[in-house]
């Protein structure tokens, strides 16, 4: 078995890697306050959420407050699953564990 077995290719990218981080320690996350935490633009946590919605590690959920439109976003059981084997992984590769 090779040393980066369990390295997740889903959360390759930084902004993929901070939104799991950030749904791993909150119950959800809308979409204003995941582009404040990371620096991002729209565009940027707009496609990365999708990365992630995509192979079922997010859930979306789109509602009205008042008249304004939300999208807030919680990781999924198998999204926290996947993301904790891939932090040991990682912990793992640079010798933590």
């Amino acid at each position: 078995m090779s040393i980066i077995n369990n390295i997740n290719k889903a959360f390759d990218h930084r902004i993929r890697l901070g939104i799991m981080s950030i749904l791993m320690v909150n119950d959800y996350a809308d979409f204003n306050m995941l582009k404040e935490l990371l620096g991002a633009t729209d565009g940027n946590i707009a496609s990365h959420t999708k990365s992630l919605e995509k192979v079922e590690y997010i859930k979306v959920e789109k509602q009205f407050i008042g008249k304004k439109p939300n999208t807030r976003y919680s990781a999924t059981k198998l999204g926290k699953q996947e993301f904790k084997k891939h932090i040991d992984a990682l912990e793992k590769l640079i010798g933590k564990q």
